[in-house]
């Protein structure tokens, strides 16, 4: 029979998967003789057990008695025992961190005698009182599901004006009794009494927050598998609200907003551990803990020092004081800031911690593009109304918001919002994620808010005091009485904490101006440039740009681009042009359909010569013309209205230029276009045209020095398309004395599975990604991310957009034989991808591991694409199949 259950003494750090993050860490801290409350760990096994068959495994409850029993003989009295009771707490604790997502439940094992037992051992009414309130608030909203409103207004009818410290005894009684009476009326049973109950109830209630909908939101997009569990921490509960000399904090060994080394985080005196995260009370900073208890704040000075020698980074760190004496209630990895996440990195590697291959790793692509992104220009005239706690950086405008479903119903329609709130709670989480930055008026640098804004790289400004905000009537007041309803746009800086009325401009990022050209200046660009150059000097996989302009070319190069993975010709078409390829279309007779031929060609050619001239003695793959001919034609409706209104007029008729375009394009419909004429299909139904872009090609070839070309022919399903192409290519390059390698893309599901006849013409294969992924699935992208995508999405059907990340289990597969069977026949066959996932941190990792030679992306993806190739070859580990 499996172990369900973990004493804190038979764990460590590297148990994540069985005990959850919070479990294998308060394990570790209790081997390396740190102040831990005793308690046990229930594994994410017995989790997995109870979602999957909707009970308990056999065993569980005797187990979870046996370290009851344990934990009770070391504490020297049992769970909820009248006299003298032992309390716990229940805490959630999965193997990815997800703050505020699931549930806890303090003082487990309070009841109406054993509160007087705890009154009497603490001495303390008004303490036993608030505990045995908290319990009742936490388990009726955690476990019963009763609305957590119904308390807070119970709550605030008896506080009135006054804090919650201000409550004395009498009140909390009464606020228990009422707190009493909403759970009996909520559910028509009474609160239960029995403590065991309350446990095994508290257990349950965590197993099923795993799957509660802002989990399953978090989990989604933190990209976290759905199939990991929680474990459940039984803990001894140790008080901060015991009176004045107790309190209760969270610290970070360093500055998770910039890494800065130093003391950072919050405290809270006499309150208990929700009251900080909640930010519903103001906290002090950390440092002031120095004057209120200085043994203490010298005691968790050096364990932070301790925890950060022992896990080589940012440590987050949750604390408890009971009357001087502390007690570590958890650690952790610290979240942080991308900014951060680059500085700290190197700090660690300068202070011996890490190398420099752990510092490329620690650091990720998303977080190199947030810093990659605008920052407010420091001149903007725009009147500033507070300031906060500059909670999570960047920069932020938007419409003013005050709830999460008005937060996700305008980003629904297109417009940036932000979001308002007093404090932020685990139900705000999808107007977080729908929000440009969120701004409370409550709370610190530890809240829920800024936790998981740092943690999504969202913009956060927390704790401005200043503001009245009233979510009731959908408005916050600034000082001197200024108002602001929702709807009109205000502006918030993460990285000085300012808050500014209307829209203040923004300048580029030290980071994008690195990108391009700029000497590394202040810290965070000097870490990033130690980061990319490891990353560059590791990494396996070259990076190209999908470019179609000299200016685009000319910028990938600056970002670091080895070549084009991607130029597509038909962006080439477009404009002015236009008109020159509705000529082609049109014409009647070869005559007609060379002189449209003729004309495009020398504006091909200037093109191609100026790619070739930014991309000099790089790589250049060019696809020939890919999309079916009647997207260069107008709307069908719109000339077909047209041509009815010119007929329709007295004396007039259609233009017949019109005419002739209207029937063109009935004549070019297609019910599918995706899957019609387009591709080599265009090459091979209309005489001239490759050849064309080809003579076009080698012109320019000619004309640069040290010019690449490679000639990528499209949407091939079969050897034989790419023969007949090619030998028309290659008699056009020998006249003109021009070398140029000839390929094919990878896009349909039938080229991947003949790869190794294809390859027997082919000099090189670049997969793209995104017609691939619509042909496997059958999805037309434009149809499907409108319709139906989100009600996958939240099915689960897949837990991010194919088109977003490669489908490893069905495109990646393709990929994957492609790859195989294509080198089977040509060994060393080069091979690439060009599709939009090549910018994709975990796209990228994957083409890594099937042996890939290069990934080409946007030319703003570049060094993300860079980075991530780096971190691929210093984590990967799947096999290179080159």
């Amino acid at each position: 029979m499996p172990k369900y259950v973990y004493d804190f003494t038979e764990g460590n750090k590297d148990l994540k998967d069985l005990l959850g993050g919070k479990g294998a860490n308060l394990a570790e801290m209790t081997n390396i003789g740190l102040p831990v409350p005793p308690g046990f760990t229930i594994t994410t096994e017995a989790c997995r057990h109870y979602l999957r068959h909707g009970g308990t495994p056999d065993g569980l409850a005797g187990e979870i008695g046996e370290h009851l029993a344990a934990l009770e003989a070391r504490m020297g009295k049992r769970l909820g025992q009248a006299d003298d009771p032992l309390l716990v707490s229940v805490r959630s604790g999965a193997r990815f961190s997800m703050p505020g997502m699931m549930d806890t439940v303090l003082n487990i094992g309070l009841n109406d005698d054993s509160v007087l037992g705890l009154a009497k051992q603490s001495g303390n009414d008004r303490f036993a009182w608030d505990s045995y309130r908290r319990l009742i608030q936490m388990f009726g909203k955690t476990v019963l599901g009763i609305d957590d409103e119904l308390f807070e207004d119970a709550m605030d009818d008896l506080k009135g004006e006054r804090e919650d410290t201000d409550l004395d005894t009498a009140d909390l009684q009464r606020l228990v009794e009422t707190f009493k009476g909403i759970v009996r009326e909520r559910t028509g049973r009474d609160f239960p009494a029995d403590p065991r109950t309350q446990m095994d109830l508290a257990v349950r209630a965590v197993f099923d927050s795993w799957n509660a909908p802002r989990a399953i939101l978090y989990r989604r997009q933190e990209r976290i598998p759905a199939d990991l569990g929680t474990a459940v921490n039984v803990v001894a509960m140790v008080f901060g609200n015991m009176g004045p000399d107790s309190g209760t904090g969270v610290a970070f060994t360093r500055d998770p907003g910039s890494g800065r080394q130093g003391v950072y985080g919050d405290y809270l005196r006499n309150a208990q551990g929700e009251d900080v995260v909640a930010g519903i009370r103001n906290t002090v900073p950390l440092q002031e803990l120095e004057t209120i208890n200085p043994p203490a704040y010298r005691e968790l000075l050096g364990i932070m020092a301790t925890l950060e020698r022992h896990y080589r980074d940012l440590c987050d760190i949750e604390f408890t004081i009971e009357r001087g004496k502390l007690w570590m209630l958890q650690t952790r990895v610290g979240k942080r800031t991308a900014e951060a996440a680059f500085c700290i990195a190197t700090q660690l590697v300068d202070e011996g911690l890490i190398d420099m291959d752990e510092a490329v790793i620690r650091v990720t692509g998303d977080q190199l593009a947030q810093l990659m992104f605008p920052r407010f220009a420091a001149t903007a005239g725009n009147r500033r109304l507070t300031t906060g706690m500059n909670a999570s950086p960047g920069a932020a405008a938007g419409k003013a918001v005050f709830s999460s479903e008005r937060a996700v119903e305008l980003a629904g329609r297109g417009e940036a919002v932000i979001l308002v709130r007093r404090e932020t709670n685990p139900d705000d989480l999808a107007g977080m994620i729908a929000a440009q930055g969120v701004l409370t008026s409550r709370g610190g640098k530890t809240s829920h808010a800024a936790v998981v804004a740092r943690g999504m790289g969202k913009t956060c400004v927390c704790g401005a005091e200043e503001l009245d905000v009233d979510t009731h009537a959908r408005r916050f007041t600034a000082p001197g009485g200024i108002v602001v309803n929702e709807g009109e746009v205000i502006s918030i800086d993460g990285g000085t904490g300012a808050v500014y009325l209307g829209e203040v401009p923004v300048t580029a990022s030290p980071v994008a101006e690195y990108f391009e050209g700029e000497p590394a200046g202040d810290e965070l660009v000097r870490a990033v440039d130690r980061i990319m150059t490891h990353a560059d000097s590791v990494r396996r996989l070259a990076v190209r740009a999908n470019a179609d302009t000299a200016e685009d070319a000319a910028r990938a190069r600056r970002y670091g681009a080895q070549g084009i993975g991607l130029c597509r010709t038909e962006h080439m078409f477009l404009g002015e042009r236009r008109r020159l390829v509705e000529d082609l279309i049109l014409a009647a007779t070869p005559k007609e359909r060379q002189v449209a031929l003729d004309a495009l060609e020398p504006l091909q050619t200037g093109d191609f010569t100026g790619i070739f001239t930014a991309m000099r003695g790089l790589p250049v793959t060019i696809r020939l013309i890919d999309p079916p001919l009647h997207e260069f034609l107008p709307d069908l409706t719109d000339l077909a209205v047209k041509v009815a209104v010119a007929e329709e007029r007295a004396g007039e008729g259609a233009d017949d230029r019109d005419r002739r375009l209207l029937a063109a394009v009935k004549r070019l419909h297609e019910q599918n276009p995706m899957l019609g004429l387009r591709g080599v299909r265009l090459g091979l139904t209309i005489p001239g045209l490759f050849a064309m872009q080809v003579r076009a090609i080698a012109a320019a070839a000619r004309r640069v020095e040290g010019a690449r070309a490679e000639i990528m022919i499209p949407l091939v399903g079969a050897v034989q398309e790419l023969e007949i192409v090619r030998e028309e290519a290659e008699r056009i390059l020998a006249e003109a004395g021009v070398e140029a390698a000839i390929g094919t893309m990878i896009e349909v599901p039938r080229a991947a599975l003949t790869a190794g006849q294809i390859a027997e013409s082919a000099e090189f294969f670049s997969f793209g990604t995104n017609d691939l992924t619509q042909m496997t699935w059958g999805f037309s992208r434009d149809d499907v991310e409108s319709g139906f995508f989100g009600r996958y999405l939240d099915l689960g059907v897949f837990g991010v957009s194919p088109f977003e990340s490669i489908d490893r289990e069905g495109v990646g597969r393709l990929m994957r034989i492609a790859a195989e069977e294509g080198r089977r026949t040509r060994p060393g066959l080069k091979i690439g991808i060009c599709g939009e996932h090549g910018g994709d941190p975990d796209s990228v990792h994957f083409c890594h591991g099937i042996g890939l030679d290069y990934v080409s992306c946007s030319p703003f993806r570049i060094p993300v694409a860079r980075l991530e190739a780096g971190r691929a070859a210093l984590t990967c580990a799947e096999s290179d199949t080159r």
